[in-house]
């Protein structure tokens, strides 16, 4: 993915906290997830493998797609935090809006590398 897509990316999920259509951080995606309102998960590939630990496999339990990338920092400076490890989105059309975007952009790019859809 190029650098343009990442920081479209992130206007989304920027907007999607105006929105309230995100959630933001480890324990409120878990959270979420738990619920059964999470429809996708952004996750910074840099974040801690602690909190890796805790976010990942309920994800994948609940079989939620995840997109890895953009980094922790990135993701953070979204949101006016230091560092995000993971950001939900519980809009479905939202949601929806993130995959095609991702989905759709070209491969390569130098900022944002490791997005990936799983």
């Amino acid at each position: 993915m190029d650098a343009s897509t990442s920081r479209r990316l992130l206007r989304l999920l920027g907007i999607g906290l105006n929105g309230r259509l995100v959630v933001v951080g480890v324990q409120q995606v878990r959270d979420a997830a738990q619920r059964g309102k999470l429809r996708l998960a952004v996750v910074a590939p840099d974040a801690s493998r602690h909190s890796l630990d805790k976010v990942v496999p309920m994800l994948r339990a609940k079989n939620i797609r995840m997109i890895e990338g953009p980094s922790a920092t990135e993701l953070g400076a979204t949101f006016g935090r230091e560092s995000t490890a993971a950001v939900g989105v519980v809009d479905l059309q939202l949601a929806r809006g993130i995959r095609a975007l991702v989905e759709s952009a070209p491969p390569g790019g130098h900022a944002a590398d490791s997005i990936r859809v799983r």
